[in-house]
């Protein structure tokens, strides 16, 4: 089987760990790595493991020998860089796979929506809170309607890089956008806490869903819902697990939760389910603890083999 090409844009931990991942995908061959600093840890490793690099950004990779055969480019640079490459790249025609908070192209999580967005020129990966939670927002919404969801992603500090510090609001706004279009939530908030423990403790994510009347059966179906859902993620990120049991609970009746919900809102949630996870990354090239970044690379590798996959058939 002939492998589809990519170009990695971005030589920094997530770009260098996309690399060791693709490299162990049968359908996917690594044709260029690209960055921007000749002395960057990742484009030293690439250039050791046989694969084209160039230190000259997007316009290095545009005037590259072999740039004709790549097919499918994933950008994990910065929301601002992903602005300047998706334009320089538009004359090309290439499939971009965007790992930054820049939500050019629909926001996809593969375990809920990659399908639908198979023939998009320019697919965008959202978060690492947003892969980790927007899965169990949707799983809660099969079963019945989420008036508000909101997710709290907590990283390792030692994790959170200058890409990711630079993006923290990109990561607010963006993850709140697709908890409601993806995961259906009326309204949707997120928060992202770096947590500076030593040693470092492997990402955490809590989803807090506000629900409608939910008696025995509609609690049972949620359960099992998001624990489907929970093995479709693990999947593609092994170390995607359940921390406890999915709860589910009345909402105190003194509780002012009308605030939270979408201007409109009639009904007023009755419930609350609360989902606690954990991810540890594989230790391909990053520590296991940064399972905030094992998540973003392991759904881009996901994303980009079913590309690869929709454009061989």
């Amino acid at each position: 089987m002939n492998r589809t090409k990519v170009a990695i844009i971005g030589s920094g931990n997530i770009g260098t760990d996309l690399m060791f991942k693709a490299r162990r995908s049968a359908t996917l061959e690594v044709a260029a790595m690209v960055g921007i600093d000749p002395d960057s840890d990742g484009l030293a490793r690439a250039a050791r493991m046989g694969v084209p690099t160039t230190a000259d950004g997007v316009d290095g990779l545009i005037a590259m020998p072999g740039f004709d055969d790549i097919a499918i480019v994933l950008d994990a640079t910065s929301a601002a860089a992903h602005h300047v490459n998706a334009k320089r790249l538009a004359p090309y025609g290439r499939r971009l796979v965007d790992l930054t908070p820049a939500a050019i192209g629909p926001y996809v999580i593969p375990a809920v929506n990659l399908d639908a967005h198979l023939y998009a020129e320019n697919i965008n990966m959202v978060t690492c809170g947003g892969q980790a939670t927007i899965p169990i927002v949707a799983a809660i919404s099969a079963v019945t309607p989420v008036a508000y969801a909101e997710i709290v992603a907590s990283i390792a500090s030692k994790s959170a890089g200058p890409g990711t510090r630079a993006n923290i609001d990109e990561f607010t706004e963006t993850t709140a956008r697709a908890i409601e279009t993806v995961g259906g939530a009326g309204r949707g908030k997120a928060i992202i806490v770096l947590n500076p423990a030593e040693p470092a403790l492997v990402m955490r994510d809590t989803v807090l869903a506000l629900v409608g009347g939910v008696d025995a059966a509609t609690g049972d179906a949620i359960r099992e819902s998001v624990v489907k859902m929970v093995e479709d993620v693990a999947a593609y990120v092994p170390g995607y697990r359940l921390k406890q049991e999915v709860q589910v609970h009345q909402v105190p009746a003194e509780q002012p939760v009308r605030k939270l919900l979408a201007p409109g809102t009639t009904d007023v949630p009755t419930h609350q389910v609360s989902v606690f996870l954990e991810v540890e990354g594989a230790a391909h090239y990053l520590p296991a603890y940064a399972g905030n970044l094992d998540i973003m690379t392991s759904a881009a590798l996901r994303a980009a083999e079913r590309l690869a996959e929709r454009m061989a058939a």
